[in-house]
C-alpha cells in the first residue's frame, strides 16, 4: 500500500471497506473515478468506510497518482494480480482493436464482519461511487 503496510482484512474489523480495482494510473476514466472516491471521501468516513484502490501499477507510480489528485485514501500495488486473481477482475478486453488482457473495472463492499456485501463489475465512472456511497447509507 503507499502508506507502506501490508493490506490485512482483519486490521479493518468494524469497518465498510470499498475496494475499487481500476486498469491504470492516470489515465482519464480511471483518474475521474479515483477523484469522484476523494470528493465523497467525507461521506465515506461518516458512514464508517474505508476505501481502497487497487491497480497493478507500480508503488512508485501509485505514490505519484495519489500525490497528483491528493487521494486521501491508500493504494495498493497488485503487479503479480494476487487481490486481482482473488477477485477475478482480470479479463480480454478490447483496446483499439486488439484483444488485451487487463482489470476491469470492478468494486467490492465488504462490511465490517468480512463479509462480501455488493460486487459492481464492469463499472462505469459517471455516477459510481455514488451508488456505492447510497447502498453504505443503507447499511448505517
Amino acid at each position: 500500500m503507499t502508506s507502506g503496510k501490508t493490506f490485512r482484512l482483519a486490521d479493518y474489523r468494524g469497518k465498510n471497506l470499498v475496494i475499487y480495482f481500476y486498469p491504470k494510473d492516470n489515465t482519464p476514466g480511471c483518474t475521474a473515478e479515483s477523484m469522484h472516491f476523494r470528493d465523497l471521501m467525507p461521506q465515506f468516513e461518516a458512514v464508517n468506510a474505508e476505501i481502497f484502490g487497487v491497480s497493478r501499477d507500480s508503488l512508485r507510480s501509485h505514490e505519484g497518482f495519489r500525490a497528483k489528485f491528493a487521494l486521501p485514501f491508500e493504494l495498493i500495488s497488485d503487479p503479480d494480480e494476487t487481490l486481482c486473481a482473488m477477485f477475478n477482475v482480470m479479463k480480454m478486453k478490447n483496446m483499439y482493436g486488439k484483444q488485451v488482457r487487463g482489470i476491469e473495472r470492478s468494486t467490492f463492499l465488504i462490511d465490517g464482519n468480512g463479509k462480501l456485501v455488493k460486487e459492481w463489475r464492469g463499472v462505469k465512472v459517471p455516477g459510481h461511487a455514488d451508488d456505492v456511497l447510497d447502498l453504505l447509507k443503507t447499511m448505517a
